[in-house]
């Protein structure tokens, strides 16, 4: 039988929870200006929710077992390989005008807060005690397959592809042009985002997969389904606020003005896809129209060296001069 801890949805416990476990590493970062740990707190915050709201489920059946664990492995991985990088590489850049600022660097801890908290409402609801009131169906569903697939699918992905980054940045140190195109990445510039969301997507399916049946119906039904606010709220951190809007122009800006290497890379993002993996012979063929909506690489990312260059490039000054 589940315990009912504050509310039916387990929403209340899971917030405090999360409020105080990254609190307890602010501290520890605030003290003494050590910012290694803020990724590994906030991946491993989600296996700390997993695990408590697996375990006030009570008799979890399978679907809660395998979602649960789904988050914890992804959890897990994703904190352990940040927490690696951050001790190889040193000190967090991100926070280099925040370190010394107590609500500037406790603002980043927030809205980490934000994002544990809502990405982990799909794995916090299906253990929730008002689901676990109905019978769910049996763990065979296709939904069920289909996530599971999903999820080994985006977390191969996310998790070659982080290595293949971290491989190449060192063995390609001082290159600011250099192009990453190895494995997945030729394939896709981020094939790590678009693993993370197909893993957050996949968590989602399973989850939802009880309120499809009759016998789950009012409030616990619309709390699963509205628990696609998790995976969404993910996307669009990833591709409009901390993601693709921070790398794509800027480093397409970078490359131009300083010359080195704009050629390549501009051929480069021609032929590969900004996040869904394609074949990169048959995305240059493509319309931009299909690119720009479609395929998601909206203007937004795009890079006009007219519009965006604050300096033409060394080779368009020299043609310029030459040309005079």
């Amino acid at each position: 039988m589940a315990v009912h801890v504050l509310d039916d949805y387990y929403l209340a416990i899971t917030f405090l929870v999360t409020v105080g476990y990254q609190l307890s590493f602010f501290a520890v970062a605030w003290t003494f200006k050590f910012d290694k740990v803020t990724d590994f707190a906030g991946g491993t915050n989600f296996v700390v929710l997993s695990i408590i709201t697996l375990a006030f489920s009570g008799s979890p059946n399978a679907r809660q077992i395998v979602d649960s664990l789904f988050l914890i492995v992804w959890g897990a991985r994703l904190s352990g390989f940040l927490l690696f990088r951050i001790l190889k590489t040193g000190s967090d850049d991100r926070f280099d005008d925040k370190r010394n600022k107590f609500f500037p660097f406790l603002g980043f801890w927030v809205a980490q807060m934000i994002w544990v908290w809502t990405v982990s409402l799909p794995v916090t609801i299906l253990n929730s005690p008002k689901v676990n009131a109905y019978s769910q169906p049996s763990f065979n569903k296709a939904t069920d397959i289909i996530a599971i697939i999903g999820f080994a699918i985006g977390f191969i992905m996310e998790s070659v592809s982080d290595i293949q980054k971290y491989r190449f940045k060192n063995t390609h140190k001082g290159q600011s042009a250099a192009i990453c195109d190895v494995g997945f990445f030729k394939y896709s510039r981020h094939p790590n985002y678009f693993g993370e969301i197909l893993i957050q997507f996949s968590i989602f399916m399973m989850a939802v997969t009880p309120a499809s049946y009759a016998f789950v119906h009012g409030g616990a039904r619309s709390a699963l389904f509205a628990s696609i606010l998790g995976p969404i709220f993910l996307t669009t951190l990833l591709m409009f606020v901390s993601g693709l809007n921070l790398q794509e122009r800027p480093r397409a800006k970078k490359i131009y003005e300083k010359g080195d290497g704009w050629t390549e890379y501009a051929a480069y993002l021609d032929k590969t896809s900004i996040l869904i993996p394609f074949p990169p012979q048959l995305y240059r063929k493509l319309p931009v129209f299909v690119k720009r909506s479609i395929l998601l690489e909206f203007p937004l990312y795009a890079f006009d060296p007219a519009k965006h260059a604050e300096h033409p490039s060394p080779q368009h000054r020299e043609a310029e001069e030459g040309a005079q």
